[in-house]
């Protein structure tokens, strides 16, 4: 149970000013530092619906704050672990043998489609949740995300310190992220760039999705063919910027949705690569390379999945 205003001995809102220190972190990230122990899925919802502000205003999750800024953070308390306050075992142990390596201050994940980042509204445990877990006592933090249905190489920092250089080094474009996507049509020979803004927008009742628009966020997008099936193209997708959706969102405006894609995609032909075994969005993140402030590089690297090549090995046998 969580005490907030109005219950017995629940504390008042609180101001926090952020310090250079902070500076970068995503607000989502910052408050978890600051209530150990509140659910993720509480403070995404706290901060959708407003109760966290930042210089008074609201803000979204992905919100990056700056030296300065004061944070009201709601009067919200964890109640005492409960025994049973752990993710099973069996998801523990998945996601401990997804870690690839560990270099650089972070852990290297290749990520199993099907698993949520971290928990939410309708999942409660998330790999997030999961590997701290298997590495109790050490501050574990999401570098970036992946989508629940993407696969691949998923960076976890080992501290903040970590944390903070890798989020400045997305944010000024020196990292750079290249993935695997199976694209519905034929894209062009050489580099297609796609330098086109993006929105989020309410589409489909409540659900949130991601268009094109002049008043969006700055998004670019390269994609280069590596092979063709038919109406279809494997094609590499390099990102220079990190938009909820940006690939799906980019081919699609292209008119190349990604195969599978529930949102973005054509219904026909994902009925019919279903039928070749295509269970889910054809997205795998496929490599991550970190400039390091020793002046090294980090580069992870994670192979197709094994469901995504079966898919290819049946367009190959189809002969599409």
């Amino acid at each position: 149970m969580l005490a907030q205003a109005g219950d017995k001995g629940a504390a008042r809102a609180r101001l926090v000013q952020v310090g250079e220190r902070e500076a970068g972190q995503r607000i989502d990230n910052f408050l978890a530092r600051e209530l150990k122990g509140v659910p993720r899925s509480l403070i995404y919802r706290i901060v959708r619906t407003g109760q966290v502000r930042v210089n008074s205003a609201r803000v979204r999750p992905a919100y990056r704050l700056s030296a300065g800024d004061r944070v009201r953070i709601p009067p919200l308390r964890a109640a005492p672990a409960r025994a049973e306050a752990t993710p099973p075992a069996g998801l523990v142990a998945r996601v401990r043998a997804a870690v690839l390596e560990e270099a650089g201050g972070y852990l290297v994940l290749d990520k199993p489609p099907g698993l949520p980042v971290h928990g939410g509204t309708s999942v409660r445990w998330g790999l997030i949740e999961a590997l701290r877990a298997a590495f109790p006592g050490r501050r574990l933090e999401l570098v970036h995300r992946l989508d629940r249905d993407t696969s691949g190489v998923l960076l976890v920092a080992g501290d903040a310190a970590a944390l903070r250089w890798a989020h400045r080094m997305l944010r000024e474009g020196r990292a750079r992220k290249r993935y695997l996507a199976l694209l519905g049509g034929r894209l062009p020979e050489g580099e297609t760039r796609v330098d086109a803004p993006l929105a989020r927008t309410l589409r489909r009742g409540r659900e949130r999705l991601t268009e094109v628009d002049a008043r969006g966020r700055k998004a670019l997008t390269v994609f280069r063919p590596l092979a063709r099936y038919g109406d279809l193209t494997l094609a590499e997708a390099e990102i220079a910027t990190g938009r909820t959706h940006q690939i799906r969102a980019h081919a699609a405006h292209l008119g190349l949705p990604v195969a599978g894609d529930p949102d973005y995609g054509d219904r026909n032909r994902n009925r019919r690569l279903r039928r070749l075994g295509l269970r889910r969005t054809f997205l795998h993140a496929g490599e991550l390379a970190l400039p390091l402030p020793d002046g090294g590089e980090l580069v992870a690297a994670a192979p197709l999945a094994e469901d995504l090549r079966a898919v290819l090995a049946a367009l190959e046998a189809e002969g599409a």
